[in-house]
């Protein structure tokens, strides 16, 4: 579902709030009751409980928040910053990016939240590629894995969503958000560095791989856009959720978050794919040029959450700007 009203401008043009759908009044999605409730039956339990619990598709969303705020207060077992969780991908010649045929019918899906024809024209046309085998985290990097990185390398680079740059502890276990791509591509470096692996940011062509598995979906699940599937604007809480709290939505290959929660940059700048042309949108103009993110997150709607969108950062505080890490075997 799209949200119950319609964008009559570009949300660029917009305030926050208003490209956000939200009215001017309070807006609690997550009720702190059903969370306080929660913490109270889940406090005794071992770390590796509350994961089971952060984990269940079964769970309601209030269970599986207060499970992961536990779990970031106690310490995330699944959060290790020099040996993060991995997935592998084998390669495969994949078709990617979207059929110039289905360009209208997504730009008329998603134009009631203010989706303009440029921004999907970027995901065309398909395309064929050879991916070599690789891996790719299970979760984006997290405020706990940016903090160790942050202590070691002194970087300069403090998200802006620690708020005067002091880290959020009991967010231990959130995606990281937002920082610039160079900072991103500096993680990968240091932690390649420390650890003699081989880590980096996925390319566009291997996010978009592992997040549809190359079937041509439209979300890493199926289909159909649905809302409990992912953190974003329409139903979510409106803040990151603990990383793989939307156990529902995680890809065909086992990778959780990669719709919603925050957006994602790979390695690659914009560039036309392989028989398109250069789309000059309001993005490249503000820019000049970008690196481009995937996925969508806890600001926006379900259309950047789709596998095949093209983003990027946009000088706004509602663009939630994280990354995951890429290896090479």
């Amino acid at each position: 579902m799209t949200a119950p009203f319609t964008l009559t401008r570009n949300p660029n043009e917009l305030g926050d709030r208003d490209a956000m759908g939200l009215p001017p009044t309070l807006v609690t999605r997550l009720e702190p009751e059903a969370v306080a409730r929660a913490v109270q039956r889940l406090r005794e339990l071992t770390p590796q409980k509350l994961v089971e619990v952060l984990e269940s598709p079964t769970a309601a969303i209030a269970e599986r928040y207060a499970a992961g705020t536990l779990l970031a207060l106690a310490g995330d077992p699944r959060i290790d910053p020099f040996d993060p969780v991995m997935v592998d991908v084998p390669g495969e010649v994949v078709r990617l990016g979207l059929s110039t045929e289905e360009l209208e019918r997504v730009v008329e899906r998603w134009r009631p939240v203010g989706v303009i024809r440029e921004w999907i024209e970027k995901e065309t046309p398909e395309y064929d590629i050879r991916l070599a085998d690789f891996r790719i985290a299970r979760f984006p990097v997290t405020n706990h894995e940016y903090r160790v990185f942050a202590a070691e390398s002194g970087t300069p680079w403090l998200p802006t969503s620690w708020t005067f740059g002091t880290y959020p502890l009991e967010l231990a276990n959130h995606p990281v958000w937002t920082v610039p791509a160079e900072a991103a591509d500096a993680y990968a470096a240091w932690l390649s560095a420390r650890t003699g692996r081989r880590f980096r940011l996925p390319t566009e062509a291997e996010w978009e791989y592992a997040a549809g598995g190359g079937d041509g979906r439209e979300y890493p699940w199926g289909a159909t856009f649905e809302t409990d599937r992912a953190n974003t604007v329409e139903h979510g809480p409106l803040r990151t959720s603990p990383v793989g709290a939307f156990p529902a939505g995680r890809s065909p290959f086992g990778v959780d978050d990669m719709a919603g929660n925050v957006e994602e940059y790979v390695a690659d700048e914009y560039a036309p794919y392989p028989g398109g042309s250069v789309v000059d949108d309001d993005l490249r103009r503000e820019t000049g040029g970008y690196r481009v993110a995937r996925g969508g997150s806890f600001t926006r709607f379900g259309d950047l959450a789709r596998c095949r969108r093209r983003h990027g950062r946009y000088g706004k505080a509602i663009y939630a700007m994280g990354f995951r890490l890429a290896e090479t075997p």
